[in-house]
């Protein structure tokens, strides 16, 4: 069965270690395979990012742990809706650059939002009502960091009714279901 939150990152990831793009390089022992310690210092804002995103993969309740819902199972029992700029209108076309997934995950007591414009133009995308339930920007990969990823429980509020998302960028917004 699939796990949700099993990391798909390997060793070096998290400060852009790419190996050249050699994805079998365990053999080598020369620079393409050797860790360079000073890249933690150099790319620290990608490390951050990591860590804030594996901080929150172990933040999830036991309770949801010990269901042991695949990934399959819990988009089954999601409310879910595919949007594009506008609500409830993806655009499927060849030509679309831009998507946006929305759903609420109830065991979870959790709404989300996830924005991907990978258009070369910033795009201004309709945000579900938040029903005096603000929004939170848990993700913006356009913003410098330490704005680009923030701790889940201190992520900002965004009560506006869009949100303008940069060229090549990603968003995720959430909030809590009202009454969890």
């Amino acid at each position: 069965m699939f796990s949700l939150g099993v990391p798909m990152f390997l060793m070096g990831d998290e400060v852009r270690r790419t190996q050249h793009g050699n994805n079998n390089a365990y053999c080598q022992d020369n620079e393409l395979s050797w860790f360079d310690w000073d890249d933690l210092e150099r790319h620290a804002d990608v490390r951050r990012f990591f860590a804030l995103l594996c901080k929150q993969r172990s933040q999830r309740s036991m309770y949801v742990e010990n269901q042991r819902v695949s990934l399959v199972d819990m988009l089954r029992e999601a409310q879910k809706a595919w949007h594009g700029v506008k609500l409830n209108e993806p655009d499927w076309g060849e030509d679309s650059h831009a998507v946006a997934f929305g759903g609420m995950l109830k065991r979870q007591g959790l709404i989300f939002h996830l924005i991907l414009n990978a258009y070369w133009e910033p795009l201004q995308f309709e945000l579900p009502n938040s029903n005096n339930n603000p929004w939170r920007r848990w993700i913006d990969t356009s913003l410098d960091s330490p704005e680009d990823i923030s701790p889940w429980n201190e992520a900002p509020e965004w009560n506006q009714q869009s949100y303008r998302v940069a060229d090549r960028s990603v968003v995720m917004l959430y909030k809590h279901c009202e009454g969890s």
